[in-house]
């Protein structure tokens, strides 16, 4: 990522964090016992977005953009 898709990324997954943090109701039920989730739900939805504003509407395409360039 260059230094702007770097700062919306940031910016974005504050705003996305507080939003979720002030309405929990936007957020899934999970049960109190099972598998921990690796990524917040704030992370998750800020990846996606940056994914599609890059212009990879398809997961594939996205998983192998990544790998090539990490």
């Amino acid at each position: 990522m260059d230094t702007d898709l770097d700062t919306l990324a940031t910016a974005l997954y504050a705003r996305v964090d507080d939003t979720l943090k002030a309405h929990p109701e936007l957020t899934p039920w999970r049960p109190k016992i099972g598998i921990t989730p690796k990524l917040s739900d704030a992370e998750l939805i800020t990846l996606a977005v940056i994914q599609v504003l890059q212009g990879f509407n398809e997961e594939a395409r996205w998983i192998r953009h990544a790998r090539k360039n990490t």
